[in-house]
């Protein structure tokens, strides 16, 4: 799905929902196309489980309860917020976004934050990390003519090489 962002001029950002040991929805970052600022990979995915009988024969408080989802990058604040109170179970990222995470890179919405109602979920960094950072910097090389100022890229190089996580065992 962050492959067919990308080829949609998106910044690649994809994702699927699990339950049961199967892929139920599956979306990407739609921003650029329906000009639409709320539509990242997850609020479509999660739009398709709502609205199909199927997969939400009826609404319940929590209709993500038994559903994990996989990201290629940190659910931003507005969509770790909105998984949150859906009850999402699991929440399985490649790599931070360290300018707008949901799940502790900016602010803990998926269990830090104390909330009066929606309990917490665990979000786990790392998940084909190395393939969702190279992605990204595919797209941020590359000119971006949605911007409301393109800048001039034409000078960028791919960098391929990809340091370890801040805490992992590697990093030192």
């Amino acid at each position: 799905m962050a492959e067919e962002a990308l080829t949609a001029q998106e910044v690649p950002v994809g994702c699927v929902f699990v339950r049961d040991g199967r892929a139920i929805a599956e979306a990407r970052n739609r921003t650029n196309e329906l000009r639409n600022a709320t539509r990242h990979a997850e609020l479509e995915a999660i739009d398709y489980i709502l609205s199909n009988k199927e997969l939400t024969p009826e609404m319940t408080e929590y209709p993500l309860s038994e559903t994990t989802l996989y990201v290629t990058v940190e659910p931003c604040i507005m969509c770790a917020s909105a998984l949150r109170q859906l009850g999402i179970k699991e929440v399985l990222y490649g790599c931070e976004n360290d300018r707008f995470g949901g799940c502790g890179s900016v602010l803990g919405v998926n269990e830090s934050l104390r909330h009066p109602k929606h309990a917490g979920y665990k979000a786990t960094s790392g998940y084909c990390r190395e393939d969702a950072i190279m992605i990204l910097r595919r797209f941020y090389i590359t000119e971006n003519t949605n911007a409301p100022v393109p800048k001039s890229k034409t000078n960028r190089v791919l960098k391929t090489e990809i340091k370890p996580r801040k805490g992992s065992p590697s990093s030192g």
